[in-house]
């Protein structure tokens, strides 16, 4: 079993765990991993996975398991994760950018897709002991889903449920005591090192293009994930021109304030704005500390998430602001 998990790093206390469910061959019929987002909790799931799989498989077809797994083209593995509704079809979260989908609305695990893996956990295995099923980003299940799936947990049969969660308090109390924590922790700074180090030499380019002057923010924001920062310079770079710099120099000007934010709202999608947000909330701090109107920021960014108007809400926040920050 040494080796299984070789490349997830700063993770001891969820590798413990995993291997030695392996390794006694008592594998709980329901796992949540549990922690923040780009720490490795995709990668402990696949590789748990490959190590229920091989119990049964051997070891000789290691390498093909591996690749398939992480392909999802296992034929006992079904992979959910939070879907867009889309001209009357679901599109998850991972296709939306490259089919132009709407990101306005947040994205949901659906009462569909509860009822989907359902039956999928009712099938024969081909390969594993019993039909596998990831819920990535469970935190986003819809209310239905999760009645739903509380009924499934509680009759999972012979099949595998792995939760992916970075907010477990978001989930129904009786859904986390069905399952078997795994706790997974931010990563040091020295650590986050070593899993860029790790990334293919597109990526780690990727990684350069952030300018300098912004580098501290979007470091801080990530918070030792790997994943989160990896995620925030791409954030960056699809930016506007300019968008971000209007941002930090928004003074008492309400035709400025006004002209911002119809650009911010025609430009971003909803988690852009809110990213957006997020960003600047943090960078006016570093700069001018007690002076910013924390509560007010925070007002705005439950407005975003909710069903007003992002423009309405933006001019509103803007025009506020200026005031105080000018």
């Amino acid at each position: 079993m040494s080796g299984l998990f070789a490349d997830l790093l700063g993770q001891p206390r969820a590798v413990a765990l995993l291997e030695a469910a392996l390794a006694r061959q008592r594998i709980a019929p329901a796992y949540l991993f549990s922690g923040p987002d780009g720490v490795g909790r995709r990668l402990a799931a696949l590789r748990f996975l490959e190590g229920v799989v091989t119990t049964k498989e051997g070891s000789a077809a290691a390498g093909s398991l591996r690749r398939r797994l992480e392909q999802g083209n296992h034929p006992d593995l079904l992979w959910v994760e939070p879907t867009y509704l889309h001209q009357g079809r679901l599109v998850r979260v991972s296709l939306a950018e490259t089919e132009a989908v709407s990101r306005r609305s947040a994205a949901q695990i659906r009462l569909e897709q509860v009822r989907e893996l359902a039956r999928f956990l009712a099938r024969h295995p081909v390969e594993a002991p019993g039909p596998l099923v990831v819920i990535e980003a469970a935190e986003a299940m819809a209310e239905a889903a999760a009645n739903a799936l509380l009924k499934t947990l509680e009759e999972p049969g012979q099949g595998l449920l792995l939760l992916i969660c970075a907010a477990p308090e978001q989930l129904l109390s009786t859904i986390r005591s069905r399952c078997q924590q795994i706790p997974f922790r931010r990563l040091e700074a020295d650590q986050v090192a070593a899993v860029l180090a790790r990334l293919p030499r597109a990526d780690q380019a990727a990684l350069l293009q952030a300018e300098p002057q912004d580098a501290p923010e979007l470091l801080e924001l990530a918070a030792g994930s790997p994943g989160a920062l990896l995620a925030h310079r791409r954030q960056w770079r699809q930016l506007p021109e300019g968008l971000a710099t209007r941002l930090l120099a928004l003074a008492a000007d309400p035709l400025e304030a006004l002209a911002l934010a119809r650009d911010l709202s025609e430009a971003l999608e909803g988690e852009q704005q809110i990213w957006l947000l997020n960003w600047w909330q943090l960078a006016l701090w570093r700069r001018r500390g007690p002076a910013v109107d924390l509560q007010r920021l925070e007002r705005l960014r439950a407005q975003l998430r909710a069903h007003v108007s992002p423009r309405l809400a933006w001019e509103v926040a803007l025009l506020e602001l200026g005031g105080s920050l000018g």
